[in-house]
């Protein structure tokens, strides 16, 4: 071998080298070196808390959502291989917690540290304990905490666009709170107005709106465990929707049962209105329509109920 060919083969040696300690190598970015290009990898449990991710950090966050269908049950989830990847690689996550989404827990160990992980149960201070209702995403209190957590955390990530993420919870917690208004109108006109649930979903919504949950405990903890109602508590609700005591039946359409069924229909017999709710987010459409449109189904059933 040539002098000259020596020289230069040691030459595109060094030039690689520093190419691969520079970060030019052509390799997959770090979550670091991701951030610095300007879009931070959030991995949410489901579409709900995605959709408000991208809500919080618009063009400067890449959302991959783990649980997006509709239809999907997030208590018997089984994560994938892709989710599993997509978690490996976030630098925020964000789970509801609360016993929800452990699915979410399992493929983060390991992969993702804590002290990354919003776990929005804990973060609304609410209390946990064994009554605890886990669909915090109904709150909208809780929501507004999350968009500032958020806000923090991105600007965290990419401090150059700490003002644009202050912004965009600055103008999500605005449409939040004209939904709050409606809410405390609701709570003006019908305070203390007894409601019937198929599972405890809306609880936290409807209680903003000054309603009172007349269910019993056994019906809505078998609905929602996929159990049978007990017979006699089963009688209990139907005739409880014939009775007068409640304004409204919050229908669960993710855990329609024959059972649910029965209640449903015992409910439009009677003339109380049936509103619909849902544990994940319908399919194109944002977290903050999807909550205007529930408090307009529950407007709409209560001044039907009030027109009656």
């Amino acid at each position: 071998m040539s002098a000259t060919r020596r020289s230069l083969l040691l030459m595109g040696a060094v030039l690689a080298a520093s190419l691969t300690l520079a970060g030019c190598g052509g390799g997959t970015p770090s979550g670091t070196e991701a951030s610095n290009a300007g879009t931070i990898a959030v991995v949410a449990s489901t579409n709900v808390y995605g959709d408000i991710a991208k809500s919080i950090g618009g063009d400067h966050v890449s959302v991959h959502t783990i649980i997006s269908d509709p239809a999907a049950d997030p208590h018997g989830y089984e994560a994938n291989a892709q989710d599993k990847l997509a978690v490996s690689k976030a630098q925020v996550g964000i789970e509801n917690g609360g016993g929800y989404d452990d699915f979410f827990t399992q493929l983060a160990k390991g992969q993702l540290d804590t002290k990354n992980i919003v776990n929005v149960s804990e973060l609304s201070g609410l209390d946990t304990g064994a009554d605890f209702n886990e669909h915090v995403w109904y709150s909208l209190p809780t929501i507004l905490k999350l968009a500032d957590d958020l806000a923090t955390r991105f600007s965290a990530e990419l401090p150059a666009q700490a003002a644009t993420f202050t912004d965009q919870a600055a103008a999500f917690k605005t449409q939040i709170a004209t939904v709050e208004s409606r809410l405390a109108v609701l709570k003006k006109d019908h305070d203390g107005a007894g409601a019937a649930v198929t599972e405890p979903v809306p609880l936290y919504l409807l209680a903003e709106a000054g309603l009172v949950n007349e269910t019993p405990e056994k019906f809505t903890s078998a609905i929602e465990n996929g159990a049978d109602v007990p017979a006699s508590t089963l009688t209990e609700v139907l005739a409880m929707m014939a009775s007068g005591k409640v304004a409204v039946l919050a229908y669960n359409t993710q855990t329609e049962s024959p059972q649910t069924e029965q209640v449903k229909a015992a409910a439009e017999k009677a003339g109380v209105p049936v509103v619909d709710f849902a544990e994940t987010l319908p399919a194109d459409t944002s977290y903050l329509d999807w909550m205007i449109a529930n408090v307009s189904n529950l407007e709409q059933g209560l001044t039907t109920t009030a027109g009656k």
